[in-house]
């Protein structure tokens, strides 16, 4: 995204709000949108899709914004020191992006876990790193393996793994439509190469508390 337009970010609870789009791309990607509405046979003058054009380039501004954010910044600023060297897991992260193919949605969840070699990161920040790479047209193949790079990189951990399951709605609504099919993609470093280890990650996301 432009640098001239950044997008203005609120953290709160745990929520990024959004609130200021480039008012330039806006108007350049609704222009679009009112000639694909003309293209489908749609009036984009009609009621109720006078304001369609405006509404979707928000919305894709929006649901590209991780483009402007730095994973990696994000991690360093919750880095402490400190002497634990068991798994840490942050599991069901909710996950939303768009399929770079269709730009259709894809949805579910990724399951994180690292061996601290010295550093823990804020348990924060670990959610947000995978919205930040979800918040960008994406396959869900290069998505595990950013996450899974950018905290490896990052905190130099003993071993990083990341499972993310998924629903696809180009599977779902067009193509092959199979509404209940769900895709699984994994990536492990260092540590989780090893069965052993693998198996307790995979052991653990897969447990219930009750």
């Amino acid at each position: 995204m432009d640098n001239d337009f950044p997008l203005r970010e609120e953290e709160i609870d745990g929520y990024v709000k959004i609130d200021r789009y480039n008012p330039e791309k806006v108007n350049r990607i609704a222009t679009h949108y009112t000639d694909i509405l003309e293209s489908l046979g749609e009036d984009p003058t009609r009621n109720g899709l006078l304001k369609t054009p405006e509404r979707v380039a928000k919305a894709l501004q929006f649901l590209t914004h991780g483009y402007d954010l730095d994973a990696a910044k994000i991690l360093k600023g919750a880095m402490f020191e400190e002497e634990y060297s068991q798994m840490v897991v942050v599991k069901d992260i909710e996950v939303f992006s768009l399929c770079e193919h269709h730009l259709l949605p894809f949805f579910g969840k990724a399951h994180i876990a690292y061996i601290p070699n010295g550093h823990i990161v804020g348990l924060s920040k670990i959610p947000r790193v995978v919205d930040i790479f979800a918040r960008r047209l994406q396959v869900q193949e290069r998505l595990t393996n950013e996450i899974r790079d950018c905290i490896q990189d990052t905190l130099k951990p003993i071993g990083v793994a990341v499972v993310i399951e998924c629903k696809h709605l180009c599977m779902a609504m067009r193509g092959v439509q199979k509404q209940n099919s769900v895709t699984t993609t994994s990536a492990f470093t260092g540590e989780f190469a090893r069965e052993r280890t693998r198996n307790e990650f995979l052991r653990l996301i897969t447990a219930s508390l009750d």
